[in-house]
């Protein structure tokens, strides 16, 4: 989730591009650069690392301008480098851009760009929109540079795939900035003699509140007098400014009162985002060694924490869909255990950071073994992706809060897609059975969306429960591992002591810590053990508990029967709505947390990452 801002107006740009930039820290970045049209040329500075680098070099360098972009890149393609970092520019270095989101299509448009004599100087994506640019301008004629280079951004825009927005300038037009967004934030901020652009509205918070909201399709221009917004087909739209009044650190996290809340909400387009690379990069990982593949029998999943919880899951699917033995580790226990070699072994490594102490330990172990290690992570360049042979990268951008919520939900559909396109590979899906799962799993985005609308519902649940001494989550199947990341979520942020278990297990010994008013959330979706669930209600309010029912549409009225309070999700397939039910779970844990006044996003005693063992 990278940041851009951009500055045009009367005064030297730089010290506006770097508080920008200093503004979009909380959004996480690897890399960071300012490119400023000067005397008919662009300076840029660019450097690894935090803002405050980048800052040291601008100072030495000393670029003025009075029209500039900056950015700050969290890596997608490319590891982190000064040649990777943005701005990015064309041949002649004229032309500069700032990118953030997926360019789908840019290795073929590399491709015919290098055979057009485009040379490139970085391993990104967005340098391609730059040098495609320079292309289209050299064919396109108007009656000056200005719309010569509109017309150029527009037709470079028809020609990309995926989801992205960016910001462009020409040093032949020092007196204009061009953005376009498609499925990624862009703002316009309207200032008096000055306008700005950027990725995020804190970016200029501090010299303006009335901004332009962009609609995916739409290029504006802006010049120090104004900003003109254009719709797919070049005509001018009308956009009526929003006054905001958040303060700086409610701007930062998109007005919600936290950083887990906004991720929740995150989830649609942090899946959509992952699910867009999902069958490029497998086919290309699966293919490399598709006959050692094909003869891939065991598989290893090993991962920390909530990563554990969706390495749990990821186990039911490659045992379904892959036709694999999958079991899972603790990897602080896998790096101990006595482990047998056997040929034809996979490891997947799952982790948000990638610089997990244990799990990077467990990946050693699988290559002191001899197994293959394939990493699904979030963070390019991070010691695990080093580590394995291959990598499936989420794309949920980073998280600020503690606690994983779009991580695990981008891990969780990364095993799904990785499990279908392994058991096409080895022959256990047929092409039509995997046609339907994968159709099923693009559809999953707008499910997440529609779940999203039970907030206000287990927020008004949790006025009830809060106060509990011990909460205890059950589930089955797919969805035993929500019960236990439910527990784990609420145990992170409300330090309330909370279980989860296999339903099947409770007359096993756990039933004995339910007494009267203690609440049991259950995870009862309508399907094939719906009714061993229905039991379980009944079993648990027998002892006195405050049966809490998640279930979907087609199992309300009968949950309603067991449980004294119904959370509905919409109805998914069988092995995706582990990942609609969590976000009741989610939502559940933020708000029994709130009402006890408890630090959501820096949870006492708890790291983002633990680098050590």
């Amino acid at each position: 989730m990278c940041g851009i801002i951009g500055y045009i107006g009367s005064k030297n740009s730089v010290p506006f591009l770097i508080e920008g930039l200093k503004k979009l820290e909380y959004r996480g970045y690897d890399s960071a650069g300012i490119a400023v049209a000067e005397d008919g040329h662009i300076h840029r500075v660019r450097s690894v690392g935090k803002v405050a680098e980048l800052e040291k070099a601008a100072l030495l360098e000393a670029p003025r301008g009075n029209c500039g972009l900056g950015h700050t890149r969290w890596a997608t393609h490319g590891k982190p480098s000064q040649e990777n970092s943005h701005p990015h520019t064309d041949c002649s270095g004229d032309i500069v851009v700032v990118h953030n989101g997926i360019i789908e299509n840019y290795l073929p448009l590399k491709d015919k760009l290098q055979a057009l004599g485009h040379k490139f100087q970085s391993e990104t994506d967005t340098e391609v929109i730059a040098h495609l640019i320079e292309e289209n301008l050299q064919h396109i004629s108007a009656a000056s540079d200005e719309e010569r280079f509109f017309l150029a951004v527009m037709k470079t825009s028809d020609e990309l795939q995926g989801a992205f927005a960016y910001g462009a300038m020409w040093a032949k037009t020092p007196g204009q900035i061009i953005g376009v967004k498609n499925q990624s934030p862009l703002v316009v901020g309207l200032g008096e003699g000055e306008n700005f652009l950027a990725s995020d509205v804190p970016a200029f918070l501090k010299y303006t509140s009335k901004v332009l909201f962009l609609e995916d399709g739409q290029t504006v221009v802006l010049t120090p007098q104004g900003a003109k917004v254009y719709g797919m087909d070049g005509q001018e739209v009308k956009v009526k400014p929003v006054k905001i009044s958040w303060d700086q650190k409610t701007a930062e996290k998109g007005g919600y009162d936290h950083f887990m809340l906004k991720e929740i909400y995150d989830q649609p387009q942090a899946l959509e985002d992952t699910l867009r690379t999902a069958e490029a990069d497998f086919i290309r990982i699966l293919n490399l060694k598709t006959e050692d593949l094909r003869r891939i029998k065991n598989v290893y999943l090993v991962a920390c924490g909530t990563a554990y919880h969706a390495a749990l899951i990821g186990k039911y699917y490659l045992e379904n869909f892959a036709g694999v033995t999958a079991s899972v580790d603790l990897a602080s226990e896998f790096k101990y255990r006595t482990i047998p070699p056997a040929k034809d072994t996979l490891c997947i490594a799952v982790s948000q950071s990638g610089e997990t102490a244990d799990t990077l330990g467990a990946v050693k172990k699988a290559k002191e073994l001899g197994f293959k290690r394939l990493a699904i992570c979030n963070v390019l360049g991070s010691g695990l992706t080093r580590a394995c042979g291959s990598v499936f990268y989420t794309h949920c951008g980073p998280e600020i809060s503690v606690a994983s919520t779009k991580a695990f939900t981008s891990q969780i559909i990364s095993l799904y897609a990785l499990a279908i396109f392994l058991g096409q590979a080895s022959g256990n899906l047929s092409r039509g059975q995997f046609n339907t799962l994968y159709k099923e799993l693009m559809a999953l985005p707008k499910a997440v969306a529609d779940t999203l609308k039970i907030e206000y519902d287990v927020r008004h649940l949790t006025k009830k429960v809060y106060k509990a001494n011990r909460f205890i989550f059950l589930g089955r199947n797919v969805d035993y591992p929500v019960a236990l990341e439910g527990a784990l979520k609420l145990k992170e942020i409300s330090y309330s002591s909370a279980e989860g278990f296999a339903a099947g297990e409770i007359k096993h010994g756990p039933i004995s810590v339910i007494d009267k008013g203690t609440p049991v959330i259950v995870l009862m979706p309508k399907n094939h053990l719906f009714d061993k669930m229905l039991s379980a209600c009944q079993e648990c309010r027998a002892r006195g508990a405050f049966v809490i029912a998640v279930t979907t549409p087609q199992g309300q009225e009968e949950a309603a029967s067991v449980s004294d309070k119904q959370i509905i999700v919409p109805q998914a397939s069988e092995y995706l709505q582990p990942v609609l039910d969590v976000i009741s779970l989610q939502f559940f844990a933020y708000w029994v947390a709130k009402r006890l006044g408890r630090d959501i996003d820096q949870p006492r005693n708890l790291a983002k990452s633990v680098t050590v063992e």
